[in-house]
């Protein structure tokens, strides 16, 4: 099976504008293509896998891969997916965040001389003139089809700024620049980017006379139709300072039985022929699928050492009840009160287990928090700093946990 073939049969493709040429250049490993990711956060999270993972996939196959930094256009902010504008950031929140991202996608991507690039637009976008520009490149756009396009359409009847109306037209150039300076012939993405990246395609045609193509990756979403990558409202981030590999190996370990094959089809680097034969697969055989997948995905973020301790540890905690390295928060002296004890609510929130005492409340009166196995069923309950420092793992729901330990 060719690499094209593959990504089709893992369901990794949406949307193609030319599949000959684009299946052609893939398979014979000539394609120059690049995936563009804006610097919104110090971290990646599992919303980027799939991007990551393709970058990957298509590296190993022999096509060379750019990863842009969107240091120009995270200035501006995409609208796609968006009801609201994005928060600013400042040039040096965004550096910061583009350094992490390097880091990170190092785990996943070879960099080097001939092997993948690195490259961000900020180098070409912060120093254009408004007036050239607009002569230059803003003549190319048509304003109806630009209102036209799904990712602003969702935006007009709450408001979208001029400012943001922009961001098309900046990742179209940015496709134009690495096309006429870098010889990349392809632009990767998400499915709700079709918009922008025929904007780039459209203005290579019109600037250059040549052709360059563009392929969007399926979304992933659960069973419901709801993007994954996110936790009780939270980003799963690929930073261990913000989602532990333990909570990490959980959040995949978690996912719904409808979902999980498909996701070991999307975002793992099993054989086809391994995953076709878990789609016969129900019960507790399920159950050994997202061990799988929750291991596969764990060790390619985090490495295979700190798979092999989260997949421990859930086994000890949700098997046999022996001691387990789960993921602890580490309480000081401040944290308790005047008597040297610290109330359940209080405790809840400051080892993540909620967002809000509000949150902490409604578990407890729902019946959802133990503390050492037992129910918690007090609101008022309260932990001395001496029983603390022996460590007290607390429960939210049937899954969530957090050993609580206090200097």
């Amino acid at each position: 099976m060719n690499i094209y073939d593959e990504l089709k049969a893992r369901g990794l493709i949406a949307q193609v504008t030319d599949e000959a040429e684009i299946s052609t250049m893939i398979n014979e490993g000539k394609a120059k293509f690049y995936i563009g990711f804006d610097c919104t956060a110090d971290s990646l999270t599992a919303g980027h896998f799939m991007a990551l993972t393709l970058m990957k996939r298509l590296q190993m196959a022999g096509n060379k891969p750019f990863a842009l930094i969107g240091g120009g256009t995270t200035m501006i902010g995409d609208p796609s997916g968006r009801t609201d504008m994005r928060k600013m950031l400042t040039k040096e929140d965004i550096d910061h965040n583009a350094e992490c991202f390097r880091r990170q996608m190092s785990r996943f991507i070879e960099f080097g001389e001939g092997k993948a690039q690195m490259v961000n637009n900020a180098d070409w976008l912060l120093d254009l003139n408004y007036i050239d520009f607009l002569r230059e490149v803003g003549a190319c756009f048509s304003v109806n089809n630009m209102l036209r396009a799904e990712c602003y359409k969702q935006r007009m009847e709450k408001g979208l700024s001029f400012f943001e109306f922009n961001y098309m037209i900046m990742q179209s150039y940015d496709f134009y620049y690495l096309y006429k300076n870098y010889g990349c012939n392809m632009q990767f993405g998400g499915d709700d980017q079709w918009s922008n990246m025929l904007g780039g395609t459209e203005l290579i045609r019109r600037k250059l006379g040549k052709d360059a193509h563009a392929m969007t990756i399926t979304l992933l979403t659960d069973s419901q139709g709801h993007k994954m990558g996110k936790t009780a409202g939270n980003a799963v981030w690929l930073d261990p300072k913000k989602t532990s590999p333990y909570d990490f190996y959980q959040y995949w370990r978690n996912v719904g039985d409808a979902d999980v094959l498909k996701c070991i089809r999307m975002l793992t680097f099993l054989p086809i022929e391994q995953i076709n034969e878990m789609s016969s697969w129900q019960g507790s055989d399920l159950n050994r699928a997202k061990e799988i997948l929750a291991y596969e995905l764990t060790s390619l973020v985090h490495g295979k050492d700190e798979a092999d301790k989260a997949d421990a540890s859930a086994k000890a905690l949700f098997g046999a009840g022996a001691d387990a390295a789960i993921p602890t928060t580490e309480l000081t002296a401040g944290d308790l009160d005047a008597n040297g004890d610290i109330d359940i609510l209080t405790v809840l929130v400051k080892s993540g287990l909620v967002a809000s005492k509000s949150e902490a409340r409604r578990a407890v009166e729902q019946g959802g928090v133990s503390a050492d196995g037992e129910k918690v069923t007090d609101l008022k309950a309260k932990y001395t700093g001496d029983a603390l420092r022996s460590g007290i793992v607390f429960r939210r729901g049937k899954k969530a946990y957090k050993k609580v330990t206090v200097k």
